[in-house]
């Protein structure tokens, strides 16, 4: 379904793992290649809830990364991934280009962070961890309590047990492709 589709994994210290890992095996076994983009140097360091988990090797450092090279984004969960990533000049803008192209972008959790920063969310239907309601809101975007929104090409879900609605909604949208078209007709 996904073959020959390149998929960049922003993560920086301290992402929630299997929001991480899960998405990442699920867009594999439907044929994409994924590529872990970090700040991070070398290796990465995911989290489960409060306490360090594995370590992952980075395939391209974010200041060497380029999003034209990628077909969609996704932006794993994790309060000092998310962190880190907001206050990174490079991941910002990376993020922001992909959804600027129209391309399929997945956040989870604290995903949304990222893209608030990088002034994407305006007008768009979102939901994520609850904590960032107010964040997504006085960015200007509709905030849901649901398992899975898509608008425009942004998949969101709120935690780690919305990962199989999550991961199918965001196979699907990487197979359609760019959402350049229906941003445009939306705006």
């Amino acid at each position: 379904m996904l073959n020959g589709r390149k998929v960049a994994i922003l993560v920086a210290e301290g992402f929630e793992q299997s929001e991480m890992v899960e998405p990442r095996k699920a867009l594999e076994q439907a044929g994409a290649q994924t590529v872990l983009v970090s700040p991070a140097q070398g290796e990465v360091q995911g989290w489960k809830h409060f306490d360090k988990a594995d370590r992952f090797h980075v395939d391209v450092p974010i200041d060497q990364a380029n999003p034209g090279d990628y077909d969609a984004l996704l932006l794993p969960g994790g309060v000092a991934n998310l962190d880190q990533l907001r206050t990174n000049a490079s991941a910002v803008q990376f993020a922001k280009r992909f959804v600027e192209a129209g391309k399929p972008v997945g956040v989870i959790c604290h995903g949304p962070w990222t893209l608030i920063e990088a002034g994407v969310v305006k007008g768009r239907k979102m939901t994520s961890w609850p904590s960032l309601r107010t964040d997504l809101v006085n960015a200007g975007a509709e905030w849901v309590d649901q398992e899975v929104v898509t608008d425009r090409g942004i998949v969101s879900s709120r935690k780690p047990d919305d990962l199989p609605a999550f991961n199918r909604k965001l196979i699907e949208e990487i197979g359609e492709g760019s959402h350049a078209g229906r941003r445009r007709a939306a705006a």
